[in-house]
């Protein structure tokens, strides 16, 4: 009896060792569902590579974001046209009131690079503001509305 005890407790433990040690290639991170629907892009044109007087370009490399400061114009709505370059790398854009660990104002959905997707953000009072990632939280900007 004291054998097949320590029989069964060997057996299971094995189990549990093969299965935590099974390794795939890639980020298995699932984020959680965005609370801000992605906008539909459907019938709109296309972002110019100026940026335009809506759009702003935001884009991330290295788990870092290319740029480190970005205007909009104030009391208007305005697009990030946000640029995942991280292949299979999840990152997004978040708007902080002040800096980033200000009140969260906007939140954009989370997904893998290498991928672009364009934000709609409601208007802002003139003031600064943070852009940060939900999943690297060490990728801040600074977002300017003037």
């Amino acid at each position: 009896m004291h054998h097949a005890r320590l029989l069964s407790i060997a057996t299971l433990s094995m189990v549990l060792i093969a299965a935590c040690t099974t390794a795939s290639a890639g980020w298995t991170y699932v984020p959680a569902p965005s609370m801000t629907p992605i906008p539909s892009t459907a019938g709109s044109a296309e972002p110019s590579a100026s940026g335009g007087d809506n759009v702003v370009q935001i884009s991330a490399l290295g788990i870092k974001y290319e740029q480190s400061s970005v205007t909009v114009k104030a009391n208007t709505s305005f697009q990030i046209a946000f640029d995942n370059k991280d292949a299979g790398v999840p990152h997004n854009v978040t708007l902080h009131q002040g800096d980033a660990t200000g009140a969260e104002l906007f939140k954009g959905a989370i997904f893998n690079g290498v991928e672009t997707r364009t934000y709609t953000v409601p208007p802002l009072d003139a003031g600064s503001y943070a852009f940060v990632c939900t999943v690297h939280p060490t990728m801040i900007g600074t977002l300017t509305a003037q």
